[in-house]
Formats: C-alpha cells, sequence, structure tokens
C-alpha cells in the first residue's frame, strides 16, 4: 500500500463521514381552535400528542386555545389541525397592556379571552389623531393642568 492506496483510504473515511442535523430549536405554539365540547378537546390532544417532536400539550377549552411546546414548526402543527376539520388559526392575541391604545377598533375584539385584544403589526392603526391625543391628555393623570373633575 503506497501513498496513493493510503490517500484513497482517508479520502474514503472522510467521505463516509455523516454531516451533523440541526436540530430544532424547543419552541412554543399556541393556536386558537374552535371546539365545542371535551370530545373536541381529547380529540386535538390526542391528534397533537402524536406528532412527532411534540413533548407536551395544553388545551384551554374555555379559551378555545391550544398549546403545544416540542420541536415542532408553527405551521406543520396548524396544518395537522386544520386537517381535522375544525377551524384554527395561530393565537392571535396579546395582553392587552402590551398595547399602546387596546381599545382602537381594529385592535379590540369582543371575542377575546379577558384581559387579551389582537396582536397588530401595524403601528399606524394603535397611533392616535391629533384629536384624540389632545383629549386623552385632558385627563390624564399624569398631566399636572389637566382636569380634575375626575
Amino acid at each position: 500500500m503506497g501513498v496513493a492506496g493510503t490517500l484513497e483510504y482517508v479520502s474514503d473515511l472522510l467521505s463516509n463521514v455523516k454531516k451533523p442535523k440541526k436540530k430544532k430549536q424547543l419552541q412554543t405554539v399556541a393556536l386558537k381552535v374552535r371546539m365545542d365540547c371535551e370530545g373536541c378537546e381529547r380529540k386535538i390532544k390526542n391528534l397533537l400528542s402524536s406528532v412527532k417532536g411534540v413533548k407536551k400539550v395544553d388545551v384551554d377549552l374555555k379559551q378555545q386555545k391550544v398549546t403545544v411546546t416540542g420541536y415542532v414548526e408553527g405551521k406543520k402543527v396548524l396544518k395537522k389541525v386544520k386537517a381535522t376539520g375544525k377551524k384554527a388559526e395561530l393565537w392571535p392575541y396579546v395582553p392587552y397592556n402590551l398595547i399602546a391604545h387596546p381599545y382602537v377598533a381594529q385592535v379590540y375584539d369582543k371575542k377575546a379571552p379577558p384581559g387579551f385584544v389582537r396582536s397588530v403589526d401595524d403601528t399606524s392603526i394603535t397611533a392616535l389623531s391629533e384629536v384624540e391625543d389632545k383629549y386623552t391628555n385632558m385627563f390624564s393623570d399624569e398631566n399636572p393642568n389637566s382636569c380634575s373633575i375626575m
């Protein structure tokens, strides 16, 4: 076995080395799923528990919320739930204290769970006009010249 044979042997060893796969990160996916009864709840929980990479499934029937924790992608979980025929979407709500103006028409949602409003990416929606801003500051506790009737 000469130099050429040794180089060929080393080349074969290096080409057979498997490249490590990228590991998916542990993440939590929250979904809003239309569920009517405990049977629906059980069906969704069993379905999502069988998905590869799922570590934990929490179902809140009252809020219509399903929380999946594991090494999964949100789109795949959503697709799996929609395959059952249930109306589902990614969780559209955030706590109302994270939004500057939670009662603007596009943000406020009557169907939202208590303490939550719709998540909005458009910042122009949550900005007040000059007139609204004037009236808001008129009765503000932080304004020393504000009306003290309240």
